[in-house]
C-alpha cells in the first residue's frame, strides 16, 4: 500500500479545522452573552428565574391538566427550557390570555412570551420575534371528486365551476375571498367542527380550507378525503402561511441575537417535537 503523508496531513488539518469551526459555532450558540452585555440577561441571572409567558396553543404549547408530568409541552416549552438551562436559572411560567399576551410582554411581566405569537406587521412594530415555526392552510376535498383531485396548482381552485366552503367570520375568510374571487364561495356557520367537513362530504362544496396541523388527525378519522398539497401529508403547505414564534421587547438586540442563535441550533429537535404534537391534535 502506498501512503501520501503530506496529503493525509492536509486532509487531517482540514477536518480538524472544520471540527473546531463547528465546535466554535455550537459554543457561541450555547454560551450566553457575558455580564454587562445585555441588561435583560443580567436581570434574569440576578433574579435566578426566566419568566416565560404561557397560553394554551397546541401544537406549539399545550397545557397538561392531568396532574402528572410537566405542566406544559411542545416545541415552545422545549425551547424555553433550553434558554433557562443555558442561563443557569429556573423557568417560571406566567399565565396570560391571547388578548393580554402582547400587553403583558410590553409591561415587563415576563422576559419572553413563548406563547407562541403569530408574526404580523403590526406586532413587529412593537416587539421582536424569535421565529421557529409557521402555520399554513391545506385545501381538502372528496377523494372521488375529479374537480378537486385534478387540481395541479392553487389557482386551479379559483374557477367559476369550483364551489369553496369556509367558516363565516373565521380568520381565513378575507384571505379566501381575495385568493379565490372567481370561485363560488360558500360561507357557512361553524357548528363546532374544525372545518366545513360536512359541506364537502355532502357534495355541496368541492373544496374547503383547513389548518395544516389539523389535517393528519382529520385524515385518520374521516375517510374519503384528499388533500392539497399532498406532499408530506400537507405539512409543508405555504398557503396563507403565517410565521410563528416567541416575542421579546424591542431594543434588546444582544438578548434577541442570542435567543435566535439557540433557536437555530435547536430547530431539528423543535420540528420533531412539533410533528409529535401535531399527531395528537383533534
Amino acid at each position: 500500500m502506498i501512503f501520501f503523508p503530506s496529503i493525509s496531513r492536509g486532509c487531517q488539518a482540514i477536518a480538524l479545522a472544520a471540527t473546531l469551526a463547528a465546535a466554535a459555532g455550537a459554543a457561541f450558540a450555547q454560551t450566553p452573552p457575558a455580564p454587562g452585555a445585555s441588561p435583560r440577561i443580567d436581570a434574569i441571572r440576578k433574579a435566578g428565574v426566566l419568566r416565560v409567558g404561557v397560553v394554551n396553543n397546541p401544537p406549539w404549547l399545550a397545557q397538561n391538566t392531568t396532574g402528572e408530568g410537566e405542566a406544559w409541552s411542545g416545541p415552545s416549552w422545549m425551547l424555553g427550557k433550553e434558554f433557562a438551562r443555558l442561563l443557569g436559572v429556573q423557568m417560571v411560567p406566567v399565565p396570560v390570555s391571547h388578548e393580554t399576551k402582547v400587553p403583558a410582554l410590553i409591561a415587563n411581566q415576563m422576559d419572553i412570551m413563548i406563547g407562541p405569537l403569530n408574526q404580523n406587521a403590526e406586532r413587529a412594530k412593537i416587539i421582536d420575534f424569535v421565529t421557529f415555526s409557521s402555520t399554513g392552510v391545506c385545501m381538502f376535498g372528496r377523494a372521488d371528486n375529479p374537480k378537486f383531485t385534478n387540481a395541479k396548482t392553487l389557482e386551479d381552485f379559483n374557477k367559476p365551476e369550483i364551489t369553496m366552503a369556509y367558516f363565516s367570520g373565521a380568520g381565513e375568510e378575507p384571505l379566501v375571498r381575495e385568493q379565490f374571487s372567481k370561485a363560488k364561495l360558500r360561507g357557512v356557520t361553524n357548528s363546532g367542527s374544525v372545518a366545513p367537513i360536512e359541506e364537502v362530504l355532502a357534495g355541496r362544496s368541492d373544496v374547503a380550507p383547513l389548518n395544516r396541523m389539523l389535517w393528519p388527525n382529520i385524515n385518520k378519522k374521516v375517510k374519503g378525503l384528499a388533500v392539497f398539497p399532498k406532499e408530506n401529508n400537507c405539512q409543508d403547505s405555504k398557503i396563507f402561511e403565517i410565521k410563528t414564534g416567541m416575542g421579546v421587547n424591542k431594543n434588546e438586540q444582544v438578548y434577541l441575537d442570542w435567543l435566535r442563535e439557540v433557536e437555530k441550533r435547536m430547530q431539528p429537535a423543535l420540528a420533531a417535537e412539533e410533528l409529535r404534537m401535531t399527531q395528537t391534535l383533534k
